[in-house]
């Protein structure tokens, strides 16, 4: 597998911190890209003294020009890791006879961040690469999106998340369907829950709670398997999509009685 040079979002922490580490070695080039300067330019430094050269890029991924400029400026890429994202749930009732809800502006930076974002990052990826030549394993690029084991479900805890994973995750492998006949292979990560940051403050049990390390070296795996989702665990997934094989009524019966992403168990996103 050609990978010699590197574009990741969400560098900055959580798995695209763990997979920036995961790929540092000499010979390699990194673009790093993330909204916390101090944290991505430690991630810079690290990967460095593992050899590689490592470039930072403070940006935030709903700007679409300047990831179009970014990604276009890096001269070419064998690989593109789209890592960043942001979770939250649902408020408590603000009284008696009211119900769970997320604010407006949660539900829209969800989209914004895990879906537009996504899309800045990818769409200017697929004409960077098809502009490159193909590799001796036939390939021009490989192009990987994190979505989640909450895209598989309709969960009333995280329905935007659910919904902005869901279309991840649509969108990856359809359009890997076309995009594979050119050379490029689209990959999606369907996976569940991992120790980052994003979820520490969770105030609930995470079943099949995965170190990030591990999930970094599972989703390189897939990736020289050129396989297009990527899932782990396997057990928490198929089960997910069973549920949602579900009349929703028997499925919602069993949802909102659970402790995983209860109204008001998870920390409020940052919307800045």
């Amino acid at each position: 597998m050609k990978h010699d040079s590197i574009l990741i979002t969400g560098a900055s922490s959580g798995l695209g911190h763990s997979l920036a580490l995961t790929l540092a070695r000499p010979g390699r080039r990194l673009f790093l890209g993330g909204r916390n300067a101090e944290r991505l330019t430690e991630t810079a430094r690290q990967c460095i003294s593992r050899g590689a050269a490592a470039e930072i890029r403070l940006c935030d991924v709903t700007h679409r020009s300047a990831m179009e400029e970014w990604v276009q400026g890096t001269g070419g890429l064998d690989m593109v890791l789209a890592c960043a994202g942001i979770t939250g749930g649902t408020r408590r009732p603000p009284a008696p006879d009211m119900a769970p809800y997320e604010p407006d502006a949660q539900v829209r930076q969800m989209f914004a961040t895990n879906v537009e974002g996504v899309l800045n990052t990818v769409l200017p990826a697929l004409r960077l690469m098809l502009t490159q030549p193909r590799a001796q394993d036939g390939l021009r690029g490989r192009i990987c999106a994190i979505s989640s084991v909450a895209g598989v479900v309709s969960y009333p805890g995280t329905p935007a998340y659910s919904a902005a994973k869901a279309a991840v995750d649509r969108f990856m492998v359809a359009t890997g369907g076309n995009m594979k006949q050119a050379g490029i292979l689209l990959s999606s990560v369907v996976c569940g829950f991992l120790n980052t940051p994003m979820v520490a403050r969770n105030r609930f049990p995470m079943p099949g709670l995965m170190d990030v390390d591990n999930a970094s070296r599972r989703i390189l795996r897939g990736l020289r398997r050129n396989e297009r989702r990527i899932v782990f665990p396997h057990w928490l997934v198929a089960g997910s999509r069973f549920m949602d094989l579900l009349p929703i009524r028997l499925a919602e019966a069993y949802y909102t009685n659970q402790p995983t992403g209860a109204a008001g168990s998870m920390p409020e996103p940052d919307l800045s």
